[in-house]
């Protein structure tokens, strides 16, 4: 139903994103057929194409070409692209999307450089226009999210972490990425600053109730509807707000601290997931990705009424209730 609902949605500017889809099968091209295959592997095994849509309808607001939004829109998910063949790497992921992993099918060397390929491609793609405020913008986020990976590492199995180490975190890992790609569709049409000022927050702040949903979805959702086990993230060590919340619970505290140190054990585990759903650590972390989606929403109402403001609305709706 939700899957229906997002292409019921994409369906209004299939065209546009069909070419973006080529150009995105065009970018991965390698004299290594190992290399071009882990990539189109990659490319084919789904996603919701979020980051590409929100350049997409962002270029909408200026003088929208077609070949200058590609050339933003591709290099953008490139960089996604690349983190999360790295993130699986580094997570020891078999699975994602309930597909084998570039890990697990090529191993850890291979993947590593796969990923760095396509951060490569990512900054060929971009080479191709020549505005020097765009280079910047992409620059920064690709800084930012490296950045964040390295303090996800650090952050592993601690703890004692705050609502805004978690937040800071997010924003590196998700949200700037999100937020470039509605500032990048806005800059390459040349839409009005005040108004690509707008894209950017309103990314922004989608992009922060997107991964707080996805971790929540981690508890709530089934390993059918995740592509892989549910508690993934906990298992690999990774404190997300959930779990902030359940540790300042003093009956999920310590069904915390049993998952964290469980290894290969799913048993405590599957009791926390149990006890988290339905409890104050689930309502409390919807609550301030609620939050964020009613900032992202303000911002889309501060750009002029079109259609494609609607999209972008429906889009935002659609990514901070979904189920899956």
């Amino acid at each position: 139903m939700e899957k229906m609902k997002l292409k019921s949605i994409y369906s209004e500017f299939r065209a546009d994103l069909d070419y973006i889809e080529r150009e995105l099968e065009r970018a991965v091209r390698s004299s290594s057929p190992l290399v071009e295959e882990a990539s189109l592997d990659l490319l084919k095994s789904g996603g919701k194409r979020i980051r590409p849509v929100f350049t997409l309808l962002s270029s909408k607001f200026g003088e929208c070409n077609r070949t200058d939004t590609a050339r933003v829109a591709v290099p953008l998910e490139l960089i996604h692209m690349a983190s999360l063949v790295h993130d699986d790497v580094i997570d020891d992921a078999d699975l994602r999307r309930g597909t084998p992993t570039a890990k697990s099918q090529w191993g850890n060397r291979v993947a590593m450089y796969v990923g760095d390929f396509l951060f490569g491609r990512a900054l060929a793609t971009i080479a191709e226009l020549d505005d020097p405020g765009i280079h910047r913008v992409l620059s920064r986020t690709m800084i930012e999210i490296c950045v964040g990976e390295i303090i996800q590492i650090e952050d592993k199995f601690a703890e004692e972490q705050s609502l805004r180490d978690y937040l800071r975190r997010i924003k590196r890992k998700t949200a700037l990425l999100i937020a470039s790609s509605c500032e990048l569709g806005g800059l390459v049409s040349g839409a009005e600053p005040k108004i690509v000022r707008h894209l950017e927050r309103f990314g922004y702040y989608i992009g922060m109730a997107f991964q707080i949903t996805d971790d929540l979805l981690d508890f709530t959702a089934t390993e059918k509807e995740l592509g892989k086990p549910a508690g993934s993230d906990l298992i690999d060590g990774n404190i997300t707000l959930p779990v902030i919340y359940a540790l300042q619970d003093t009956e999920l505290r310590p069904l915390v601290q049993a998952a964290l140190a469980a290894g290969d054990d799913r048993e405590p585990v599957d009791r926390l997931i149990r006890r988290m759903r339905g409890s104050e650590a689930i309502t409390e972390s919807r609550r301030v990705s609620n939050l964020y989606l009613d900032k992202a929403l303000r911002e889309a109402s501060a750009l002029p009424a079109t259609a494609d403001r609607d999209s972008l609305i429906r889009i935002a709706k659609f990514i901070g209730k979904r189920k899956y």
